[in-house]
């Protein structure tokens, strides 16, 4: 595969059907899924026309757009993983603050 083709076939991978998906209908409410796209690609060869390319492409729900009464709204997606890990890391540095806090004012009252 030559980087023209490739570059090619990049197009067909990102395109909006990548991002949105398609609308269905429940109880007269009306849902498009959303997501997040990301891609990138490289590729290189030498003189003797040796070479590669390679390319990737990363999707992570985003969301949905909500349509009702004719009246959209946007409800993001929820990453309970990412949520989770803030949560720690808040919870360390607080640990870390508190520990700071202990250790100055028991030197303070020496």
């Amino acid at each position: 595969m030559n980087a023209l083709d490739a570059i090619s076939q990049a197009k067909e991978v990102i395109t909006v059907r990548r991002v949105y998906g398609d609308p269905y209908q429940e109880n007269g409410i009306t849902i498009i899924p959303a997501a997040s796209v990301m891609g990138g690609g490289g590729g290189g060869g030498d003189t003797a026309g040796n070479g590669g390319v390679g390319f990737g492409v990363r999707a992570r729900p985003a969301g949905a757009w909500v349509i009702k009464n004719g009246e959209a709204e946007w409800r993001p997606a929820i990453d309970l993983n990412r949520t989770i890990l803030v949560g720690q890391l808040v919870a360390i540095v607080a640990l870390l603050v508190a520990r700071s806090v202990v250790k100055t004012l028991a030197r303070a009252r020496r």
